[in-house]
């Protein structure tokens, strides 16, 4: 697993727990606003997850939708494919480890460092740990693949998905498999 680099320890009274751990995540596919999968993300159950920004990956990458239940995937190939547009998450430790779970880490994707170019920020500023860099970027966990068939590489490219896009390729949520 990787080191957990990023995380901040909120203080008692801060209203997100007492010494909540912070983790930064990027995520690209059904995870985002207004996509099937974004309700996981809002279940206290799973643990907490907060909007911060919008933003773009720093290099490109192959987002493509691929498998019988055409999934969006993030082929872990740095500078092939397009610059990929998400959604930058702060999660504690329970919620990262749920996604871990949901996303079938470590044989169907492996959580890696990320550098993320932020578009929009709602983030809190102030603690350098939750502000991006001075050039605009943060690193964050995404949740990427190098695990694939080979003709997947040649599939389109997306830099930005939605179940519902012009793509044509129909999303099969998890509950109807």
């Amino acid at each position: 697993m990787p080191q957990l680099k990023g995380l901040k320890v909120l203080p008692p009274g801060s209203g997100k727990g007492f010494l909540a751990l912070m983790a930064r995540v990027f995520v690209y596919g059904t995870l985002k606003r207004g996509q099937p999968n974004h309700k996981v993300l809002l279940d206290p159950a799973n643990g907490c997850a907060a909007f911060r920004g919008r933003g773009r990956t720093l290099e490109p990458y192959p987002l493509v939708i691929a498998g019988e239940h055409n999934i969006p995937r993030l082929l872990n190939l740095p500078g092939q494919g397009r610059l990929v547009l998400g959604e930058i998450y702060a999660v504690d430790e329970r919620m990262l480890s749920f996604l871990d779970e949901f996303e079938g880490c470590p044989d169907m994707y492996q959580r890696t460092p990320l550098q993320v170019t932020v578009l929009e920020w709602e983030g809190a500023r102030g603690a350098p740990e939750e502000t991006p860099a001075a050039d605009g970027t943060l690193q964050c966990f995404v949740y990427s693949t190098v695990t694939y068939a080979p003709e997947w590489v040649r599939l389109p490219h997306h830099d930005d998905y939605d179940f519902q896009g012009e793509h044509g390729l129909r999303y099969n949520p998890r509950e109807n498999r």
